[in-house]
């Protein structure tokens, strides 16, 4: 298969992310046009691509969210094809609707499952009607507090609210009791509004001891859907991810049949196509998978399932968008090896993980055998403070779990980043810990432990200090403008 599958491709995101895919593109020589905000001129995204152009300023409402401005690049551009990447229009099914209307192809889901798969209670219902088990909850948005301490009597608590859109775990509430509940009930419903559009709750039972695992899954436009295996994401702060690892240590090999046999089944009752993830509940009390949500485009964590099965996702999505039949079968899906992804956060850990944008004064990346960094970041870059904290994503490869732990933790003690706080503290403490090392983890980790509070504990986990002397500073910055401007007049 030599032909690439398009010619050109816009990115419609930017940080790692977008480099990552730029990557991709240029591997298949297909080439990339990416957009930037006022924050991002000399992104290291924009000085990847082929093509790049302003879209407005740093406020993503006017820049990487303005679906107008977007399609107006693309067609300027002449690009046949969208990738949204993760985050801003990924999941937005308006912005795939226009692209379909423009004759543009977004490399995803179409618009019809993106409305199917976005809404959680219709998704919910579709599993139930389907034969997925799902979590004990409601079938309908909830509107009313009657309605809401009703049906948290009727399932016990303790129960979890969450918006019927949205994600990243905005508006999401755990209630232990009845007051706890109505005070959320009001709150959740006032953020889901401002955050989503649309103030509409569900209520789910709270399973305390519970695993977060997905599936990942491919599915192409001739009705074949397979599955790379399943991913453990339970280490979460704020009901987001922070370290996620392949194989999940929770699970027996039956039980890992039983869950990807879940995912598919799901994949095939909405009608799935291209790369998706299908997340799941594990109760390690009953042994019992409860389906949570599709996500409907490629996801933060998907390298480590690319490095146990070898497997290019976003090449895949690539070929699936252009119309052709996967270029795999179930069979040929092995997987080799434990591989674990720490994401690497600007922010502050010892200051209640406060943001901490400003410029990068020194940056040395980890590398050596099965070690792999997806950043876009790099030494004189200034990280912008409009967006998400995610600047890189270290990821691992070993043949065992206890191996892959101990190249993390040597990779983690090499990265190096100057001028800026990181969340790399937070990792080598989780990494340290007991429990985690005995792979006897769940979604409250964090917490029950008190790991937040142990951060930095041993003076043997913190990084060396960047060795940049102060009066260096300056020059040094100066010299990666310098080069970075350098590259952008070549262009």
């Amino acid at each position: 298969m030599d032909k690439p599958p398009f010619k050109k491709v816009l990115v419609a995101n930017r940080g790692e992310i977008a480099v990552r895919i730029i990557r991709t593109l240029k591997d298949l020589s297909i080439k990339s046009v990416a957009v930037y905000s006022d924050a991002d001129r000399r992104a290291l995204h924009v000085l990847l691509a082929d093509e790049s152009y302003y879209i407005g300023s740093s406020t993503p409402s006017e820049s990487y969210l303005n679906i107008e401005r977007i399609i107006d690049v693309a067609k300027r551009s002449n690009a046949e094809a969208i990738h949204p990447g993760y985050g801003f229009l990924s999941q937005n099914p308006l912005f795939a609707e226009r692209c379909e209307e423009e004759g543009i192809v977004f490399i995803g889901p179409g618009s019809d499952v993106q409305k199917l798969t976005g809404d959680k209670v219709v998704a919910r219902n579709t599993a139930i009607d389907s034969g997925v088990p799902v979590v004990p909850g409601t079938r309908e948005a909830l509107t009313s507090e009657e309605e809401v301490l009703d049906f948290a009597e009727k399932i016990g608590y303790p129960v979890i609210l969450k918006p019927a859109l949205g994600g990243g775990g905005i508006g999401m509430k755990v209630c232990y009791s009845e007051e706890e509940l109505l005070n959320n009930f009001r709150y959740s419903r006032k953020l889901a509004e401002s955050a989503f559009g649309k103030s509409e709750i569900y209520l789910e039972k709270y399973f305390p001891k519970a695993r977060h695992i997905e599936v990942q899954i491919l599915a192409d436009k001739h009705g074949n859907v397979i599955h790379l295996f399943e991913r453990e994401c339970s280490i979460q702060r704020r009901f987001q991810k922070v370290i996620e690892e392949t194989p999940s240590p929770a699970l027996s090999e039956d039980e890992r049949e039983r869950v990807t046999e879940l995912a598919v089944k799901m994949a095939r009752a909405v009608k799935y196509v291209n790369a998706g993830t299908v997340e799941f509940i594990f109760d390690p009390d009953s042994r019992n998978f409860y389906f949570l949500e599709v996500n409907s485009r490629i996801q933060v964590e998907h390298p480590i399932t690319e490095m146990v099965t070898g497997v290019n996702i976003v090449e895949e999505q690539l070929y699936i968008a252009a119309g052709y039949e996967l270029r795999y079968s179930q069979n040929e899906i092995l997987r080799r090896g434990c591989s674990i992804e720490a994401r690497i956060n600007a922010e502050d850990p010892y200051s209640n993980f406060t943001p901490s944008p400003g410029l990068i004064q020194e940056y040395r990346e980890p590398s050596g055998f099965g070690v792999r960094v997806d950043s876009g970041v790099y030494a004189g870059y200034s990280v912008p403070p409009y967006y998400d904290p995610l600047i890189a994503k270290l990821i691992v490869w070993a043949g065992n779990r206890r191996k892959a732990i101990k190249r993390l933790m040597n990779a983690l003690k090499e990265y190096v980043i100057g001028g800026i706080k990181t969340n790399i503290p937070l990792h080598l403490t989780v990494l340290n810990y007991p429990m985690f090392i005995k792979g006897d983890y769940g979604t409250r980790f964090l917490y029950e432990h008190n790991i937040l509070s142990s951060i930095g504990k041993f003076d043997t986990l913190l990084l060396p200090k960047p060795h940049i002397k102060r009066r260096e500073k300056k020059a040094q910055s100066v010299s990666a403008w310098k080069i970075v401007g350098r590259y952008l007049d070549m262009r």
